[in-house]
């Protein structure tokens, strides 16, 4: 069985997107994990601002990966994000995830998207913990 914290880098190793993204581990910590990336060019919509499906999808892979560190499989059910800040190309963004209750079949996480000390989104998340574990 993996140990939870070592859980994270090996979902990040089996995760195509996330590798694209360029997204990093910083920090994991039993139901929490803090992960970085940097916006490019290419991650840019019509008016020149990082596509909101970018942060949240830096938040969505913070939130999976705290989600997974207690052991067993992880999987969302419900998430939703608030836009505060635009971003451009070379902003580097980080995305702190953290557990705020843990029940047997359901996990809530708040995730914070930030550039530098600023706040520039807030999501939260539900997941459905299942019984299988990590292996």
């Amino acid at each position: 069985m993996i140990v939870g914290t070592d859980i994270p880098k090996k979902m990040l190793e089996l995760d195509a997107f996330s590798q694209w993204l360029g997204i990093e581990i910083v920090e994991v910590k039993e139901g929490y994990c803090k992960v970085q990336m940097t916006i490019r060019e290419d991650m840019l919509n019509s008016m020149k601002k990082a596509h909101g499906g970018i942060t949240f999808s830096l938040a969505d892979t913070a939130f999976g990966f705290a989600s997974n560190t207690h052991g067993r499989k992880a999987v969302s059910i419900e998430c939703s994000i608030n836009h505060i800040e635009a971003l451009e190309a070379g902003d580097i963004i980080t995305a702190e995830s953290e557990v705020k209750s843990l029940k047997n079949k359901l996990g809530f996480y708040n995730v914070e998207v930030k550039k530098q000390d600023d706040l520039v989104a807030l999501f939260k998340g539900v997941v459905y913990r299942t019984s299988a574990e990590w292996e």
